[in-house]
């Protein structure tokens, strides 16, 4: 069988302005970055703006484990499956970030038979997003230093400096480290630390940006430090937010690419779900909705972290509404938080299933009764899934009140979900949609966080060091009470515990760390022990990532 690599490189890529033509895009409103990619002209995108907004699906998935979900390559695969009954459908995803892509996973543009393409591109450089959004981060860092270097006319208190260089890479060692160091041309030492591309609010912000003006002004509202006195430190006092946005003015046209099945797809923006908000830009899902009948996207991680703050966050600061959500699981993963172990997996595991059951359960009861949006379940079909076990779904399907349906994507294509996509689009056309979000903007801070870790986690509670909730105190008091909260926790549990699988009760969230986001408009509660820079495997995919012989890549998932 082939590998995900080994498929993209054999497929046939149309030109991009064929794809474009798909979507009655202009060859001329293209920037084209070769024959299979471009960026799409903001101007163009402007003059769209008055044209009826098409159905918005939110793919999800729950609690990730290391069985395998498949939410983007079910997103892909609902997307051709769309297309296939003829619906005018596009997908609209997250970049890859090459943390993961070295990392963990060694690649996420889908996989097998639903994937997006030119596969490498995608994983690796792309057009170069992100690093655009690396050097924007890092030109204020360095423009912070040498602020304080030339005279700190603004009293900046080198202790409480906030803003942090990053980096597009797994790297533990840079969490904390000292600047400066060396003679006095280097400038005054202090303690720094970097974090992952993905965590930096310059990413936020590029995803929750709706024009380059707005992006500007975002930038400059950006809090870098504090003075002794606490007042704090914006960029634009330091004259960099306009750099920046220099920097990023290419950078926020969003990309446009094309499926195994040739049917296009964008791609922009990349935040983790885990450290950050988890959801592809603003700009291209809004005008995703222009273009298409049927716009599929995805947030990361499991629906508690990614629907939640693209339901939280994103929706509400882009206005946008969900026709329906797309629950994605397989029967192994849910069979692995019913307590099966890897090695199992390929058995048939009723009990296990049965008992694992309660994570999904848990994630359609979020979202069907504390955000009121329909949900179909999408299960991601493996070989060695069982009569019995399916069934064991029929009955948790029927209980539930909502549609499980099984896709072969993977091995099929846009075929495999074809039942998928005509279930989805029914339950669009029929079900009763009372989209809410969990709470209001006039909720304070702690009753925020607190709601979310109840009412979405399980939780019977939140707790922190007497210097959070001081610290959560002082941005209610300061103007910030009326943004949302954008939890970073781990993603393998509704617990701060990443062992604790299935559907925890009565735990209580540890808030570690809040950091301001102010130009991203929200407030970062740091749960547990999860890190906004990762740190590699003790075998990172990347020591199988290769060139071959005839500089083909080879290893990339």
């Amino acid at each position: 069988m082939k590998t995900d690599i080994e498929i993209a490189q054999s497929a046939h890529l149309e030109k991009i302005a064929d794809i474009a033509s798909k979507l009655d895009i202009p060859e001329e409103s293209l920037e084209p970055y070769g024959h299979y990619k471009a960026k799409i002209s903001l101007d163009y995108l402007n003059s769209i703006d008055d044209k009826k907004d098409g159905h918005l699906i939110l793919v999800t998935a729950i609690s990730p484990t290391p069985a395998g979900e498949g939410k983007t390559t079910t997103s892909v695969g609902l997307g051709d499956a769309l297309n296939l009954i003829g619906k005018k459908a596009l997908v609209t995803i997250r970049e890859p970030s090459l943390g993961p892509v070295f990392g963990m996973k060694g690649g996420a543009a889908g996989g097998g038979m639903s994937q997006v393409i030119p596969m490498e591109d995608i994983n690796l450089h792309f057009t170069g997003d992100f690093n655009a959004i690396q050097l924007a981060n890092n030109l204020l860092a360095a423009m912070l230093d040498n602020h304080i270097h030339h005279g700190n006319q603004l009293n900046i208190d080198t202790r409480r400096v906030t803003w942090k260089r990053v980096l597009d890479m797994n790297d533990r060692a840079l969490r904390k480290t000292v600047c400066s160091l060396g003679s006095i041309g280097n400038g005054f030492p202090r303690e720094d630390g970097f974090d992952i591309v993905v965590a930096s609010e310059i990413m936020a912000i590029f995803c929750l940006a709706t024009s380059l003006n707005d992006l500007k002004d975002r930038l400059g509202k950006i809090v870098i430090g504090y003075t002794r006195k606490k007042e704090p430190i914006l960029a634009k006092q330091i004259n960099a937010h306009g750099a920046m946005t220099v920097l990023l003015k290419n950078a926020i046209a969003p990309n446009l690419v094309q499926t195994l099945e040739n049917n296009p797809a964008m791609i922009h923006g990349g935040p983790f779900a885990n450290i950050a908000h988890g959801c592809n830009s603003v700009i291209a899902t809004k005008a995703s909705l222009k273009l298409a009948d049927y716009v599929v996207t995805e947030a990361g991680f499991g629906a508690d972290l990614g629907a939640e703050k693209f339901l939280d966050i994103k929706c509400r600061k882009a206005n946008l509404k969900p026709s329906v959500v797309v629950l994605v699981a397989t029967i192994r993963a849910l069979k692995y938080h019913g307590g099966c172990e890897l090695s199992e997996l390929n058995k048939e595991g009723c009990d296990y299933l049965k008992k694992g059951l309660v994570n999904l359960e848990r994630h359609v009861n979020n979202l069907k009764n504390h955000y009121g949006l329909p949900v179909v379940v999408g299960i991601n079909g493996f070989i060695h899934d069982t009569e019995k076990e399916r069934e064991i779904l029929k009955l948790k399907s029927e209980e539930l009140d909502v549609p499980i349906v099984s896709s072969t994507h993977w091995a099929d294509g846009g075929k495999g979900a074809k039942a998928l996509a005509e279930t989805v689009v029914d339950t669009i056309e029929k079900s009763e949609n009372n989209f809410n979000y969990l709470y209001e903007d006039e909720l304070d801070l702690w009753s925020k966080m607190e709601k979310i870790a109840k009412s979405i986690y399980g939780a019977s509670g939140i707790d922190a060091p007497a210097n959070i909730r001081k610290q959560i105190s002082e941005l209610q008091d300061s103007g910030y009470g009326h943004y949302p909260v954008c939890v970073a926790k781990t993603q393998y549990s509704f617990s701060t515990d990443p062992s604790l699988r299935g559907a925890p009760e009565n735990h209580v969230i540890q808030i570690r760390e809040v950091r301001l986001a102010a130009g991203a408009e929200f407030i970062v509660m740091v749960c547990g022990d999860i890190m906004t820079m990762p740190g590699l495997p003790k075998v990172p995919a990347a020591e199988k990532i290769d060139l071959d012989d005839n500089g083909n890549i080879i290893g990339l998932f």
